[in-house]
């Protein structure tokens, strides 16, 4: 039996910290996963620039609240989940998903959660636990599952190689270069295709 295992940003919806960036104009928010490779430096530059700029999680649930899903991922999302289960690991966090698991008809999904303090202020956050998308790969192969492991970023590679099969959607050059090994697909049309034929649907 198949499972699907999916990163969320860059897949089905847009980088949440590249539209905070471009609603605050404050560039260095730009950086993502498929930039720097070191998830805990990432974040903790992240909340240093968040309180640089007096930035709350309110604010940044405002700009969520106006993302919708790619083009074409719940149409991709709805067919795969006919075919197979599907769950979401992602290292962004319970206070942010909601709106975003609305509009893509709720799949399951495997996050991590913030640190906020009574301001509003973001001040940290926890892990679900270390390395959370290798470690639910194992324990879905340990059940005795085939799992299908889709991502775009460094944050992905873990699990993709750590899948009975994985796929990079979308990624940049940089990610591609290293990894020449894992099959790409540049949209939806092509991941079906890739995931037709290892479901065998």
């Amino acid at each position: 039996m198949y499972i699907v295992c999916s990163d969320l940003e860059g897949v089905f919806v847009p980088e949440i910290w590249i539209s905070v960036a471009q609603k605050t104009g404050i560039e260095a928010l730009k950086l993502t996963t498929r930039d720097e490779p070191d998830y805990d430096v990432l974040m903790k530059r992240r909340i240093a620039i968040l309180k640089e700029n007096n930035l709350k999680l309110a604010d940044i649930t405002g700009v969520i609240s106006d993302l919708n899903p790619l083009e074409g991922a719940l149409e991709f999302l709805d067919w795969l989940r006919s075919v197979a289960q599907v769950i979401v690991l992602s290292d962004t966090f319970v206070e942010f998903a909601g709106p975003l698991m609305q509009k893509l008809s709720w799949p399951t999904l495997f996050c991590n959660s913030l640190k906020v303090n009574s301001d509003g202020a973001i001040s940290g956050y926890v892990l679900r636990q270390p390395e959370g998308k290798r470690k639910a790969i194992d324990a879905l192969k340990s059940l005795n599952y085939r799992v299908i492991a889709m991502g775009d970023s460094y944050n992905d590679i873990a699990m993709i190689q750590t899948a009975d099969t994985g796929i990079l959607f979308r990624p940049p050059e940089n990610v591609k270069a290293e990894y020449p090994d894992l099959p790409v697909a540049d949209g939806y049309e092509d991941l079906k295709k890739l995931m037709q034929s290892m479901l065998g649907k």
